[in-house]
């Protein structure tokens, strides 16, 4: 018996591949911001990764680019409080927020990076979707839900992404997500799929990928703006 392909199953394997082809590409490290007037120009879309320290967003870019070094940089001295911005293949950029809920900082020193945080997720023109992540073991924190809010009162999309996924046994992995759905519902800005992940594993990143590529830029736009 001959399988013919149905037009999602095609669909599908064109979306990944695209995605993968995407985050194959070049990917370089181009500015690191402690100020709203050190952010790089708005040139590219920009989609960006938030949450609290420890929830693996480091882990996460490097398993969708490939590099196990790539994210590094924002943990190198003075960094770790920036906002750092990573322009992949001259089509999207990307943006690793400062974690929030467990700095071990001076209260003078989380109170100006969240300021800056929240002033980029409010302002920033260029942003198209914020990604959120979630720890499978831990769930969304009253920080996450400030952030929730901010987000949707900002009108700035967003989407969660549970992290660590090989950590959770499947029946408590099922229930966080129910719960999680059922959450993130309550907010009009929230994208109403999870994305369930494990960098270790690599659960989910050839998905999440192919999601992202669908915010950047073609290869017809991006030589045309490069000419």
């Amino acid at each position: 018996m001959v399988h013919h392909e149905t037009s999602s199953e095609e669909q599908l394997k064109k979306t990944t591949e695209v995605g993968r082809l995407l985050f194959a590409g070049q990917c370089d490290f181009i500015a690191a911001a402690n100020n709203m007037k050190a952010l790089p120009p708005v040139t590219l879309p920009e989609i960006c990764f938030a949450g609290r320290s420890n929830v693996g967003k480091s882990s996460l870019v490097n398993a969708l680019t490939g590099r196990r070094m790539l994210a590094r940089t924002s943990q190198t001295p003075g960094r770790t409080r920036q906002l750092i911005f990573f322009n992949l293949a001259n089509r999207l950029q990307l943006v690793d927020l400062p974690g929030y809920g467990y700095a071990s900082a001076p209260k003078t020193d989380i109170k100006a990076w969240t300021n800056l945080t929240r002033k980029y997720l409010a302002g920033r023109p260029s942003l198209k979707r914020v990604f959120l992540l979630i720890d499978s073991r831990r769930g969304i924190a009253t920080s996450d839900q400030q952030i929730m809010t901010l987000l949707d009162e900002s009108a700035v999309s967003w989407a969660v992404v549970i992290t660590k996924a090989d950590k959770e046994k499947s029946k408590a992995l099922i229930k966080l997500c129910e719960e999680t759905k059922d959450k993130i519902n309550k907010y009009v800005a929230a994208f109403p799929e999870l994305f369930i992940t494990s960098s270790e594993e690599g659960t989910g990143i050839e998905t999440l990928r192919a999601h992202l590529a669908g915010f950047g830029l073609t290869k017809e736009n991006s030589a045309f703006r490069s000419e």
